[in-house]
């Protein structure tokens, strides 16, 4: 079976089929969604993760152990947009800049521009500026998908027009090499004069190889057009529908490796593979067999050891650079986890017909008595992932259709009061159309404060519990620092 986990079919109903799970994923984001899901069904989840010849499996269970968010997560790198937009100097900017702008201009909703750096600087703020300018003309374009010259379009507005803008600002070039734009005509007669479209047919091209100049712009225009028509295709079932980028999906990585390149011609940086692209692309090192094959093992004992109903002394088990398997006490919940340590409700709701309201009037006021969470209207937040959805002073939003306000089946609010105390809401899809809102269960009562032990106070006469520091990117790599070595970890 081949989906995506957040698909709404894969709710916390499903979840609850099984007797736990077992984590196999490769980015941060997915792995936060099922750690949430399974507290949320209450099941067990053997987390697990390869990194090279690093691994780790270990078990979450709530109110039990830490859950995977239970360490706070570092801040993803960002690039400044100024450097992104106007003056890249590495293959990392290009390829952000295809990524997170270019394809997601074309193809999607620009939900990964959180990788640009938007400080308060002069200098970013016009950046920021001319980019929402190039953003509002690539959208005229999109518009032109499907058409004959629809990659036409598109080269000759980022390789060429917008290269020219660039270079009209003469005093920015006055200490760097100038960008050369690309000519559209001269590289199709380029590839009709070397007869490149009959050497390159099925554009079967291997992955490690960089690819010359004619090359990527023939990759860049089969890509482009494939895609394009993949989201006209979507959209005659879905007006909203989006293509988001997957370091698996061919087409997408094409795109990127293509355009990557081209512009990094544009600015004399060097070209990358794209084997390269998808490892940057994807924050990907690339699978060792063997290590995946130690922790597909040492995940299963952890399984069996659930099973066994041998949870507090399954122990964590890392596989270290030097090849040892090293074991460590599981932690207590942290108790200011943001996720574990919330209350957890999965509410069934006919999205076109129930509104905001109908969620704070049923399920956020309501006393624990009654079932509800017990908070008070003027002191609750309401947030949609970083998107604020309601507050008392921001209301706009209280009477809409959740439909309207994009809320789906799948979505996790986060409701926040101002003493701390937090309730996570999952919506579901109703299956009767009679009814608007139905509570499945009723909202956990407000959790006690814990308090953990530190870790000097913890089995002293054993030896000195690892002290845990997180140096994370999207690969989700935790640093265990000891006094005599350090291992490297991936969460």
């Amino acid at each position: 079976m081949q989906a995506n986990i957040k698909d709404p079919q894969f709710n916390v109903q499903w979840f609850k089929q099984f007797t736990m799970v077992l984590n196999a994923l490769d980015n941060l984001e997915a792995r936060r969604h099922v750690n949430a899901m399974c507290l949320a069904a209450d099941i067990p989840l053997v987390e697990s993760g390869t990194q090279g010849y690093l691994g780790q499996a270990y078990v979450i269970k709530k109110d039990e152990t830490e859950c995977f968010d239970c360490q706070p997560k570092p801040t993803p790198t960002t690039y400044p947009v100024c450097t992104i937009r106007s003056t890249p100097s590495a293959p990392i900017h290009c390829i952000v800049w295809s990524k997170s702008f270019l394809f997601s201009q074309l193809f999607g909703n620009s939900e990964d521009e959180d990788v640009l750096e938007a400080d308060d600087s002069e200098e970013n703020a016009n950046e920021l500026a001319a980019l929402a300018r190039e953003t509002e003309e690539l959208k005229n374009i999109k518009a032109a998908a499907g058409s004959p010259d629809y990659a036409k379009k598109v080269f000759d507005k980022v390789f060429n027009v917008d290269i020219h803008r660039l270079l009209s600002m003469e005093s920015m070039w006055n200490n760097r090499a100038k960008p050369t734009p690309l000519s559209y005509e001269a590289l199709e007669e380029s590839l009709k004069e070397s007869a490149k479209n009959e050497q390159h047919e099925v554009l079967g091209l291997p992955d490690q190889k960089i690819w010359d100049l004619s090359e990527n712009f023939l990759v860049f225009k089969d890509s482009v057009v494939k895609l394009a028509n993949r989201l006209l295709e979507e959209k005659k079932n879905d007006q909203d529908a989006i293509l988001s980028f997957d370091k698996d999906d061919e087409d997408a990585m094409n795109f990127v490796t293509a355009t990557s390149n081209l512009r990094a011609h544009i600015f004399a940086i060097p070209t990358k593979s794209l084997f390269d692209v998808k490892s940057m692309a994807g924050n990907i090192i690339p699978a060792i067999a063997t290590t995946n094959a130690v922790i597909a093992g040492v995940a299963i004992m952890k399984a069996l050891g659930v099973l066994r109903g041998n949870i507090k002394n399954n122990k964590r088990i890392y596989l270290t650079s030097e090849s040892r398997l090293v074991q460590e006490a599981n932690s207590e919940p942290n108790p200011e986890c943001g996720v574990c340590r919330s209350r957890i409700v999965t509410v069934s709701v006919n999205f076109q017909k129930a509104t905001l309201n109908d969620l704070i009037q049923q399920v956020i006021l309501p006393s624990s008595e009654s079932g509800g969470a017990g908070m008070t209207e003027d002191e609750v937040a309401i947030m949609d992932g970083n998107r604020m959805i309601y507050d008392i002073e921001y209301d706009e939003n209280k009477m809409l259709p959740l439909k309207e306000i994009q809320l789906k089946s799948g979505t996790i609010l986060r409701v926040t009061q101002d003493d701390g105390d937090d309730v996570d809401i999952i919506l579901e899809a109703i299956d009767s159309s009679d009814k608007i809102l139905h509570l499945l269960n009723p909202v956990p009562a407000r959790k006690p404060t814990l308090k953990r032990k530190h870790s000097e106070e913890e089995d002293d006469t054993a030896h000195k519990k690892t002290k845990i520091s997180i140096q994370e990117s999207d690969d989700n790599i935790v640093i265990l620092e000891e006094e005599e070595e350090d291992l490297v970890l991936l969460d």
